[in-house]
């Protein structure tokens, strides 16, 4: 009778998992053949002249900054540096290296290297702290300081601008590469996205490290920065192309062009006095190789990262 008993109770307790679909893929999959041919051909259409438009700017400046001077200054110029006398290639690399000897050029160049490899790894560490303790360390006034951090989100920055060189200047970073690097080092939305993803951490992970004798700088730093690269490589990524392409912070704290960033370096090589295009397209192609290698090396991870904090937050 126990047995039977027993038999019964498992048997109810017993949930059946609902059916899986099966199907579903192959319906998509149907739906898609049996699109209109005329609408997919449209979109095809509609996605190919937008790859021609956002690629043509790109093209033109590779193009032109393997171009002489007089093929950039010609009446009716062609999209390939080509001899008029022989329709032959007379692409040449000598501009990339007149760039680099200008005065200035290759040092905004290391410039710009100096503040990515200084600026990026410390505004990580920083944004990720701040993050973890919005998120995982309960403090009084946490939530309203929370909320004071996400206001400045909705401050435009050119409102922040005079006021973030007075105090630069007052702390003695004016003119300076130091100057560029610290009032940059913390970000509010990078801290609102790092906190989204730590929240979503397991509270027993913490307790296991807790009853191991971890306290909270060794649960950050071991278990929650692990866990947390996917939001990590975003935040990475991102600010170093920001960082990369900015002009407005270093033109209005910098004048000393031996502290110039590349972005500078550029502006004031199309600014001169004798205009030479073909220097400038090469300056451009050189300041946007790394951007574009970053991009084509960690762009699947980009993508992820964001889908993956966006759905667990």
């Amino acid at each position: 009778m126990s047995a039977a008993r027993t038999a019964d109770a498992v048997e109810t307790a017993v949930v059946t998992a609902p059916p899986t679909d099966l199907a579903a893929p192959r319906r998509r999959r149907q739906r898609r053949r049996d699109a209109p041919i005329a609408l997919r051909a449209t979109a095809h259409v509609l996605l190919i002249g937008g790859v021609v438009v956002a690629l043509a700017p790109f093209v033109w400046m590779v193009a032109t900054s393997f171009k002489q001077p007089q093929d950039v200054f010609t009446p009716t110029p062609g999209l390939l540096p080509t001899d008029a006398r022989t329709g032959q290639w007379a692409g040449t690399f000598a501009n990339y290296l007149q760039v680099l000897d200008l005065g200035g050029f290759a040092v905004a160049l290391l410039n710009s290297v100096i503040v990515a490899v200084v600026l990026i790894p410390g505004k990580l560490l920083l944004d990720a702290l701040a993050a973890y303790a919005f998120a995982r360390i309960p403090f009084p006034g946490r939530d309203a300081l929370f909320l004071v951090v996400l206001a400045t989100i909705m401050v435009p920055g050119i409102a922040l601008l005079i006021p973030k060189v007075f105090v630069t200047q007052e702390l003695g970073m004016g003119d300076s590469l130091a100057g560029v690097i610290v009032p940059s080092l913390v970000s509010a939305f990078d801290i609102f996205l790092l906190r989204q993803f730590f929240l979503t951490l397991p509270g027993e992970l913490e307790e296991a490290a807790m009853i191991d004798g971890a306290g909270r700088l060794r649960i950050f730093w071991s278990v929650a920065l692990p866990l947390a690269k996917p939001a990590l490589a975003v935040v990475t990524i991102t600010s170093f192309i920001f960082h990369w392409n900015e002009l407005l912070w270093p033109l209005v704290i910098l004048s000393d062009q031996d502290a110039y960033t590349l972005p500078l370096a550029l502006q004031a090589l199309a600014a001169g006095r004798v205009a030479q295009p073909h220097l400038v397209m090469a300056g451009a192609v050189i300041a946007v190789m790394p951007v574009i290698g970053i991009f084509l090396v960690f762009g699947r991870r980009i993508l992820d990262g964001i889908q993956l904090t966006g759905l667990k937050s």
